[in-house]
């Protein structure tokens, strides 16, 4: 399956991951471990995702068809960055095979 990476920069990847996660569970099925500050995403069209905070930085995969990798990408990414507001976080997908993806952030007010 088609794949897709972003690393958000962040000082807060645990509370960011954490909302992400229990956000995204009320449609799809989700899991978060504070512990381990690793998570995982099933998304409903069989796709599926991982959330793991670092240091300074909040990791995202994503696994889909490649017709639905933008709609996932967009979703995850339009989540983070609606709770990041006040951090003014930046979601920029990189394919594998190093293409772009698509890429969310705070719009221009």
């Amino acid at each position: 399956m088609p794949r897709s990476e972003a690393r958000v920069a962040t000082d807060r990847p645990h509370r960011y991951a954490k909302q992400l996660a229990s956000h995204l569970g009320r449609r799809s099925t989700t899991s978060w471990d504070e512990e381990s500050g690793e998570g995982s995403l099933l998304f409903q069209n069989g796709g599926r995702g991982s959330l793991t905070a670092t240091e300074g930085a909040l990791l995202l995969t994503l696994e889909t068809e490649s017709e639905h990798l933008d709609l996932l990408e967009g979703v995850v990414g339009s989540h983070l960055v609606r709770f990041g507001t006040k951090d003014e976080l930046v979601v920029a997908w990189t394919r594998d095979g190093g293409e772009p993806g698509t890429t969310q952030r705070k719009e221009s007010d």
